[in-house]
């Protein structure tokens, strides 16, 4: 019978929901309690926020939170101007070598960024921009997911609406401002939460090109602070592994609808 999930879809399903959720409950369980209760699941555990209290004194964590929302949101405004202009050309505009330069653009999909680490690292070594945050986003202000999202979703666009607004004189600009851009909005909700979440818990590349405090993002901050020379104490290091994951995950909480709903509409088109 259609609509309905087979019990070993079901069963099989939930059993990769345990597998997902077990470290998660693990990490809020250790970092509520007391260390001396990190590993024993009693229910008659006492329950403490002096873990967070502790990891947030024993490293600039205040720094670390400054870093990755500066960074998260330069990534994030130079993808979206930078996938939107793109975009907004594949889709509507017709010009010589349009078809290779997209395929060359949907080619940059298959390479994984850790290739390209070590010519990311001397052309940044080159402007002089080693450990500092230009240097964490200059490598993906320019998105090939981005531009391919959007470009389906204004691939959709009536052109009836296109040829309301030019008679009511808008230019290609204007456009791509007053009709585009509004009927994407949910593309845009799904693509930021990727793009943030992402950035977020990026590791490599930042690890290779910060030293210091003052650059350093929560994804490095938080292997040095839970590296073994600087002690371990795992009701410690789990709390500050919440304050870390937990802006995601009240992100995606949000806006899960958006997220699921805009992906299953790029790839009907």
């Amino acid at each position: 019978m259609r609509g309905r999930t087979h019990p070993v879809e079901a069963v099989a399903a939930w059993l990769l929901a345990l597998i997902w959720l077990a470290p998660l409950a693990y990490a809020f369980w250790s970092a509520l309690h007391p260390a001396a209760y990190a590993t024993s699941f009693s229910l008659s555990a006492p329950w403490t926020f002096e873990n967070f209290a502790r990891a947030w004194r024993q490293a600039p964590f205040a720094r670390y939170y400054l870093n990755t929302v500066v960074l998260v949101t330069l990534i994030l405004v130079g993808q979206l101007i930078l996938s939107t202009l793109a975009a907004y050309a594949f889709a509507r505009f017709k010009f010589r070598g349009s078809g290779i330069a997209f395929a060359l653009v949907l080619l940059q999909l298959m390479i994984m960024p850790d290739v390209l680490i070590v010519e990311n690292y001397r052309a940044i070594a080159r402007l002089g921009l080693l450990d500092t945050i230009p240097a964490i986003a200059l490598p993906y202000l320019a998105s090939a997911f981005g531009i391919f999202l959007l470009r389906q979703t204004f691939k959709s666009v009536p052109q009836e609406l296109v040829e309301a607004a030019r008679v009511e004189g808008a230019g290609p600009l204007g456009i791509l401002w007053r009709v585009y851009v509004p009927l994407a909005r949910p593309t845009y909700v799904a693509f930021g939460l990727v793009s943030v979440s992402y950035h977020w818990n990026n590791f490599l590349w930042p690890l290779i090109v910060t030293n210091s405090v003052e650059a350093r993002p929560l994804t490095v901050g938080l292997a040095v602070f839970g590296a073994p020379e600087t002690g371990v104490d795992w009701s410690v290091i789990t709390a500050a592994t919440v304050m870390t994951m937990a802006p995601l995950l009240i992100a995606f909480l949000l806006f899960q609808r958006q997220f699921v709903q805009s992906f299953m509409r790029a790839g009907i088109r």
